[in-house]
């Protein structure tokens, strides 16, 4: 048996679709569906059961969860990186974490989970994924503060070296929809672009920066579930690692590649940026893959527009947008 905590979110549910692509259907997908259209995640995926993200907590140590756990792939947070409710936060980021932890440690399962490059705030001090350097990060937001709180105490208690926490940078990809405006630049534009024929991009404040030459490391989610999965049959590889493809790629390069995938010429149009955005934004995010590759990981992270345009045409362009392991 496999549990996946946010089974039904972005991340969880593609990987859902990874094991199934395998074969693998001992899944248990714990999350809280509420009012949002997570669901819809989960209709074309096979898996044993689902649980609410509380019901979860009352049966881990219940004969409801007997039976050889192999893993606990720990996707579940809040991920708004404007969530003001710092209790919350640490409710369902940190403590909810820690339980999820503890409980794979007495069954003697994997755990991999969820931080996030969040924690490396503007990136004025590099993208560091060593131990050494983790004191040192200074997150820009409460999100990412309360999953820096995360690795802090796995640290703290001497367990960084039995777990595996992943440091996702700019993810995009099918089964983001429900994410409102956390969905990736990849989605927004597409909606912009069909709606308005063009896209928009934030100009620049910074005098290196041209606009929409910012740089981010964008990474496709199906590469992104191939690291999960290859953790999971590599159990000795632990600590904390940077998952992006290694290289920055510049908004425009992004835009470029949607319009080539809806088979359109660019156009591109800058607008200001927010007020309240401007001291908080990251001009330039690049994963460090040096620990991860040294720990022999091999997947092979494709390149931008190859993500953009699988993206695209098999998914955004389709009547069916979802992964789906049913046909």
């Amino acid at each position: 048996m496999i549990i996946i905590t946010g089974g039904a979110g972005f991340i969880g549910s593609a990987m859902v679709w990874e094991l199934n692509r395998q074969g693998y259907r001992d899944i248990v997908v714990v999350d809280n569906l509420a009012s949002t259209n997570k669901w819809r995640n989960l209709v074309g995926l096979a898996y044993h059961r689902y649980i609410q993200k509380d019901k979860f907590l009352d049966l881990l140590n219940t004969r409801y969860m007997e039976g050889r756990i192999e893993a606990v792939i720990h996707m579940g947070a809040c991920s708004a990186t404007t969530e003001a409710d710092c209790d919350y936060l640490i409710r369902n980021n940190l403590e909810y974490s820690k339980a999820m932890c503890r409980f794979a440690q007495e069954r003697n399962a994997r755990f991999i989970y969820a931080s996030s490059a969040a924690t490396y705030g503007d990136g004025s001090r590099g993208f560091d994924d060593s131990d050494s350097a983790m004191e040192g990060l200074h997150p820009l937001n409460m999100y990412g503060y309360s999953k820096h709180l995360f690795d802090l105490w796995l640290k703290g208690d001497g367990l960084l070296d039995q777990m595996a926490g992943l440091k996702f940078f700019n993810v995009f990809g099918p089964n983001e929809y429900h994410k409102d405006d956390m969905r990736s630049v990849v989605c927004k534009a597409f909606t912009q672009i069909r709606q308005t024929g063009k896209l928009k991009l934030f100009k620049s404040y910074r005098e290196e920066y041209a606009d929409g030459e910012q740089r981010r490391d964008f990474v496709y989610i199906k590469d992104c579930v191939k690291v999960i999965d290859w953790l999971i049959k590599n159990p000795d590889v632990g600590g904390i690692f940077n998952v992006g493809t290694g290289q920055a790629r510049t908004w425009n390069d992004l835009a470029r590649g949607v319009f080539a995938a809806m088979g359109r010429e660019p156009q591109i149009e800058y607008v200001d940026m927010p007020d309240n955005l401007r001291g908080k934004y990251q001009y330039y995010t690049c994963a460090d893959l040096t620990k991860l590759a040294g720990r022999g990981c091999d997947v092979n992270f494709r390149p931008l527009e190859e993500g953009v345009t699988d993206y695209v045409q098999n998914y955004l362009m389709q009547a069916y947008a979802h992964l789906t392991s049913r046909y």
